[in-house]
């Protein structure tokens, strides 16, 4: 963000109410990359825009979609406005492989890449302790993760079963994962568990956008007529 964008962001500060403002800085000073979660080519859009509204609720910053067969469109009756506060990339690979290209960015990014399966060679949740940054990997509603995620992830992970249904709607799969990573850490978060100050003033930017009303009409008049809005 450069110096420009830094003073755009102080002058749509004047046009948030100090309430929203707190809430904006509670909301960061809890913001993770830490955890990220990955959804492969999922189908019903309202099962993934719920993960979504999951991500925002345990404070995950990020969520990325592999898009083959299906592209994600986001139901915002589902979402709660959660889309605005979460950063979606999103892959589509079609003369190559989108997993691949997912993978390899979540690992330059320093990710262990982890994959929710029930085969037997799956660890349970229950022995699975979230030492080092961690990608979850969930698969579409019926087939589950693709059997090339499953070559190309870290390791394999579930949820014990105990009842005659092999699985959980997959967000409420998300939630059980990230409520029980993120309690493992509770009273010993690792260093760079919160976000960096520069990550925390590129949101503010964005997010003060989405907040303030006619905000691309400020901010051409703020940057001038011949700048792109972003």
């Amino acid at each position: 963000m450069d110096a420009k964008e830094s003073q755009f962001s102080e002058y749509l500060k004047q046009y948030i109410t100090p309430h929203k403002l707190s809430r904006i800085e509670e909301v960061l000073a809890s913001r993770t990359r830490y955890f990220t979660v990955v959804l492969e080519d999922i189908y019903k859009p309202h099962n993934a825009s719920a993960v979504l509204r999951t991500a925002d609720c345990f404070g995950i910053q990020d969520v990325h979609v592999i898009e083959k067969a299906n592209r994600y469109k986001v139901n915002p009756y589902v979402t709660r406005g959660a889309a605005q506060w979460v950063n979606i990339h999103r892959y589509a690979e079609p003369a190559g492989s989108a997993v691949s290209v997912c993978f390899e960015h979540l690992r330059s990014q320093g990710y262990q890449i982890m994959a929710t399966s029930p085969r037997s060679e799956s660890l349970s949740i229950q022995d699975y302790f979230p030492d080092r940054k961690t990608a979850l990997v969930f698969g579409n509603e019926h087939e589950g993760v693709s059997e090339e995620v499953i070559k190309e992830a870290d390791g394999l992970i579930h949820i014990p079963m105990y009842g005659f249904t092999e699985s959980f709607n997959i967000s409420v799969t998300a939630s059980i994962f990230l409520y029980d990573f993120l309690s493992k850490l509770r009273g010993r978060l690792p260093e760079g568990f919160f976000l960096e100050e520069s990550e925390k003033q590129l949101l503010r930017y964005h997010w003060y956008q989405e907040i303030v009303k006619n905000a691309q009409i400020h901010r051409k008049s703020f940057f001038g007529s011949n700048e792109t809005p972003k």
